[in-house]
């Protein structure tokens, strides 16, 4: 017999009220598909709703919340997943009328960051983000005492125990921010010795599984964890990369964006973003075979908007190259087919073309970030 663990099997429901972000209903959902599988659950099925507005009460009508009840027998789920955040009231009452766990895109991603994270600085950004998450949902945690008979009578220790754990989780949250504020003096003072040695830094931004890792791989040449997955790698990651006319570079990976990331981890991440604000360059990886490339593109832009670095230089490269085809219909199989490709690029200037796993167009980029950090004129054929 196995051991293995049983996987949930979840269910997933969007709603689409025409302000649901940068992308369709549609991609969103396809999505947190994606997030789901990535958390190690089986998708069973999904539902959307079209209305204005989301209900107060429970997100969804009446009448989709008794459609989504149903589809338990025909599916056997086990988790009901939305694709926005949920009220902490909105989530209890989820949970009551369909009788198993629910979670929104927040509490998914959160999990998805904890499963990931690797180094103590990582795991301390993840928690704090997770405390901040549960810190206002903590009453639905004693919910069971009130249903009890005589409830009036148990008040008092469900509302001890409540007060209790509001301050714990407060005291921890202290703490982590602590904690991680010593790492941002320790990540300050590395840039600062960085900066007194004149090496210019790079840093890749991008959507999550544009393939910014496998990208830093390729341009250093050194074992770099790339996966086709989300949120693969969450700590920065540096690495030495040469450049025609002997120039030399460094090149910090970071964690990748996603639309709806939870306000949450943006600041428990802050430490980690730090290391955009010092870079010489930004380089954003758009990966071409998206079919949201335009919305991944933006949702990049707002977030760094909302980091204060909207106006910081930037070139933009096309990855995954080797998934296109050709202005002929065939596909993409040499670094001589790239000049073979239109692809409607979604940044404002010239973009470079390349796919990182296949090596195609990395030294047109070398030559590319030696002119933008050295003046190295470069010869460089570039997709408009």
């Amino acid at each position: 017999m196995s051991t293995a663990p049983v996987k949930e099997r979840a269910y997933l429901v969007g709603l689409d009220h025409g302000q649901n972000g940068l992308m369709t209903e549609e991609e969103s959902l396809r999505e947190l598909g994606r997030l789901a599988r990535t958390a190690g659950t089986v998708v069973v099925g999904q539902s959307v709703q079209r209305r204005p507005h989301p209900d107060p009460a429970t997100y969804v009508g009446s009448g989709k919340l008794e459609e989504i009840k149903s589809a338990r027998e025909r599916t056997n789920y086990s988790l009901v997943v939305f694709d926005e955040q949920l009220s902490p009231a909105q989530q209890l009452r989820l949970e009551s009328a369909l009788e198993v766990k629910v979670l929104d895109r927040s509490a998914l991603i959160l999990d998805i960051f904890a499963s990931r994270a690797r180094t103590r600085e990582a795991r301390l950004q993840v928690e704090l983000a997770q405390h901040e998450y549960l810190l206002p949902r903590l009453r639905g945690q004693w919910q069971h005492l009130e249903r009890m008979e005589g409830a009036v009578g148990l008040r008092g220790p469900g509302e001890t125990q409540l007060e209790t754990d509001r301050r714990l989780i407060g005291q921890r949250i202290a703490r982590l921010k602590r904690e991680i504020d010593a790492v941002r003096r320790q990540r300050a003072l590395h840039r600062r010795r960085r900066t007194r040695e004149g090496v210019p830094v790079v840093a890749l931004v991008g959507y999550t599984n544009a393939g910014k890792s496998s990208l830093l791989r390729t341009l250093a040449g050194a074992e770099v964890l790339a996966a086709d997955t989300l949120f693969a790698t969450l700590d920065p990651l540096t690495r030495r990369v040469g450049l025609p006319g002997n120039e030399t570079i460094l090149v910090t990976d970071t964690v990748g964006f996603i639309q709806k990331l939870p306000t949450q981890l943006i600041s428990a991440f802050r430490a980690t973003l730090e290391e955009l604000e010092s870079a010489d360059l930004l380089l954003h990886v758009v990966d071409a075979t998206s079919p949201a490339i335009e919305a991944q593109w933006a949702t990049v832009m707002e977030t760094l908007d909302g980091l204060g670095l909207a106006e910081k230089p930037m070139l933009a490269v096309l990855n995954k190259a080797d998934g296109l085809t050709r202005n002929d219909g065939e596909p993409v199989t040499s670094e001589a087919d790239l000049t073979r490709v239109e692809v409607t690029s979604p940044a404002p200037g010239a973009a470079l073309l390349v796919s990182a796993v296949e090596g195609w167009g990395i030294d047109a980029l070398r030559r590319r970030l030696a002119f933008e950090l050295f003046g190295v004129r470069p010869e460089v054929s570039t997709l408009a």
